[in-house]
């Protein structure tokens, strides 16, 4: 088996909202944002892990905690054998540098101010990648990498479309010569026509450079097209882990089918009349009790709201998180 690089281990984060001075005199429990619910998952070496789910289940948050944007409340993330948690100093930067993220936005992940060469030239400084001397040429190297034109480097990110400036952000993660790159929602703003450009730009530098891929996105074309594997995410909480073709072909959770039967068909005959999820996603600040999906799941039993389910095994590298031909606890 592939060893993992990066892994998140039972990973929860929390966000709680300020409180106000009625709150305080009223003596009134501090109320949080449940984002990630003991989130354990590997990426493995080499590997594109497509990470998929509704809006507001965790994908984002997840995604800020491998890169440690955000410190993880409880469990850890563990990079190349290392919880990133006690890292300092030079040795946190070296980890900045080997693994990136993308930002979703390509309008404002961008400091308008400065043109492409500044905005290369500042991670290659910092990160001390090259000799002063050496810099230009590889902007020159990095704009080729990512098929924009060498005069690209004196205009500013207002000159060029989205495309573009998702291209940008990507020469710029590039420019410290990274082994992990953490894309989240990386083309969800750019033109459908733009789209598969980018991705399939991602797929040649992932083959050119050897690099390992966390894709998080909601379209799920796009992430069966991109991925090795695929992580189902609900209410901060991942469902079910499989292979690719595993996933979309036989998915075993019943959110996964969920998904899948709400996915749009191009062929209007071949358009699925099951119905998805029942029911309105519940309140990450108010989780259910047992299984997070019981509420809305078509296949509920006495069982789902009394126990959490692990992820156990359904086939060849795929698991589950479902009391479904699962076996009873023993007491």
């Amino acid at each position: 088996m592939v060893e993992a690089l990066l892994s998140a281990e039972d990973v929860s984060k929390d966000f709680a909202f300020s409180r106000s001075v009625v709150d305080l005199l009223r003596r009134r429990p501090v109320s949080a944002v449940h984002a990630l619910n003991g989130v354990s998952l590997d990426v493995r070496r080499g590997e594109t892990l497509g990470i998929v789910g509704e809006s507001g289940c965790g994908k984002s948050t997840l995604a800020r905690c491998l890169v440690r944007l955000h410190d993880c409340d409880r469990g850890r993330v563990v990079f190349d054998g290392t919880d990133i948690a006690t890292l300092t100093g030079a040795v946190r930067r070296r980890f900045n540098a080997r693994v990136q993220m993308i930002f979703q936005d390509p309008y404002s992940s961008l400091n308008p101010r400065m043109s492409v060469r500044q905005i290369l030239s500042e991670a290659l400084r910092v990160h001390r990648m090259r000799p002063a001397g050496e810099i230009d040429g590889r902007i020159a190297e990095l704009l080729e990498m990512v098929r924009l034109p060498a005069d690209a480097a004196d205009r500013h990110p207002h000159a060029f479309s989205g495309g573009q400036r998702q291209r940008i952000g990507i020469a710029r993660a590039l420019a410290v010569e990274p082994e992990v790159l953490v894309a989240d929602e990386l083309v969800s703003a750019l033109d459908v026509s733009v789209q598969a450009q980018v991705v399939n730009l991602l797929l040649e530098l992932q083959d050119r450079l050897d690099l390992t891929i966390v894709f998080v996105a909601h379209d799920l074309r796009l992430v069966r097209h991109i991925s090795h594997r695929v992580a189902v995410m609900y209410l901060g909480k991942v469902v079910e882990v499989a292979p690719t073709e595993a996933l979309f072909t036989d998915p075993r959770h019943p959110y996964t089918q969920a998904l899948l039967a709400a996915a749009p068909e191009m062929d209007p005959g071949c358009r699925s009349r099951r119905a998805g999820a029942r029911g309105e996603l519940p309140s990450p600040i108010d989780l259910p009790s047992g299984c997070l999906f019981h509420t809305r799941c078509p296949h509920a039993f006495d069982r789902c709201p009394r126990d959490v389910p692990a992820l156990g095994p359904r086939g060849l590298g795929h698991v589950a998180a479902c009391h479904l031909d699962a076996p009873e606890p023993r007491p």
